[in-house]
């Protein structure tokens, strides 16, 4: 097997195998499919940024549910999930360890931020994602559900720092934590209520890991997929008005 390939197939333990470049195996049409293919991934030792753990859950109320049935439900329609006019599309094969998707998110002027990630691991409790060079942040996020006093908890936890100066900046002039952060909230509020749950009250904690930027890594720059978005926009408004593939 290439170590290029994404296949889940053979993983150990629910982890995916090593890789050196990400491959993008199907897309659909409507798909953006930049930023992604041919990338490294990039770990929290090659972002640029402070490194912040996040941590948001929900408490599944009035719900009699176990956490695999949760995350059963989750992987089933992770995308449906994310606050509309965002979107992730994966493989047919769904949330397996090794799958690449694509990730298509709105942003300021219209502009569509064209990214992914790729799933490292997934068992029956849990799943994680890491991020390519380019995204905003060079990380883990990972998706899980478990038990605690008497009920059935949702949770997402992100360990992360910004992948280049220019997202750090964002981020430091609060743009960037307020979008995340709502981002992840209104995820989870959606998971809730689509398993039953009435009014779900998602909460969050931040902790500031480590302040210190890593300099060595500002090059990262290079890779910004949300410059990189910006630039092709107009091929894609011509792939769109004329239909065409380019």
């Amino acid at each position: 097997m290439s170590t290029t390939e994404s296949n889940p197939q053979g993983n150990t333990n629910g982890w995916a195998k090593p890789i050196d470049k990400l491959k993008v195996s199907e897309s659909p049409k409507e798909a953006i499919n930049l930023n992604v293919e041919g990338r490294q991934l990039s770990g929290l030792t090659h972002g640029f940024g402070q490194l912040w753990q996040k941590t948001y859950k929900v408490r599944l109320s009035g719900v009699k549910i176990s956490p695999q049935e949760v995350i059963s439900a989750w992987k089933a329609n992770f995308p449906k999930f994310w606050p509309e006019g965002n979107d992730l599309y994966v493989p047919l094969t769904g949330i397996q360890p090794g799958e690449v998707g694509l990730i298509n998110l709105s942003a300021p002027g219209g502009l569509k931020l064209s990214t992914g990630i790729m799933v490292i691991y997934a068992d029956d409790i849990s799943f994680s994602f890491m991020t390519p060079e380019g995204h905003m942040f060079a990380g883990m996020i990972t998706f899980s559900a478990y038990e605690e006093d008497n009920g059935t908890f949702a949770q997402i936890q992100a360990l992360i720092r910004a992948n280049d100066p220019i997202y750090e900046l964002s981020f430091r002039m609060g743009f960037g934590h307020k979008s995340e952060d709502a981002f992840w909230a209104a995820t989870l509020k959606n998971l809730a209520q689509h398993l039953g749950v009435n009014n779900p009250q998602p909460t969050q904690a931040n902790s500031l890991v480590d302040p210190r930027m890593q300099w060595r890594e500002w090059r990262n720059i290079w890779h910004n997929a949300g410059i990189r978005s910006g630039l092709y926009m107009p091929v894609a408004l011509v792939k769109k008005v004329f239909n065409i593939t380019i």
